[in-house]
């Protein structure tokens, strides 16, 4: 059994445990550390075949228009943020 075989089976088996909100998320670290270890995106296409939160969270991988969660927006910088401190004795901001 190839290591991502035994991925995509270690996942079936858990990811009906996993709270249906947090799911997304789980398969976006599952296809990042997949990706990390040189795994393709069509390898892991084909062998998480009909999985539709695997195939979701694919997507960013695939879609080179897709914005990375890495990225910086360059229109915005941390210049761009007003942080109003409030002390123990003011009543207002």
């Amino acid at each position: 059994m190839s290591s991502l075989s035994l991925a995509a089976e270690l996942w079936s088996a858990v990811k009906e445990s996993i709270i249906s909100s947090d799911r997304a998320s789980v398969a976006d670290t599952v296809i990042a550390m997949l990706i990390d270890h040189d795994v393709s995106a069509e390898e892991i296409r084909r062998e998480f075949r009909g999985d539709g939160d695997i195939i979701e969270a694919l997507k960013y991988y695939s879609d080179p228009d897709a914005e990375g969660w890495d990225e910086v927006d360059e229109d915005e910088t941390d210049d761009d943020y007003e942080i109003n401190w409030k002390s123990d004795d003011d009543d207002e901001w």
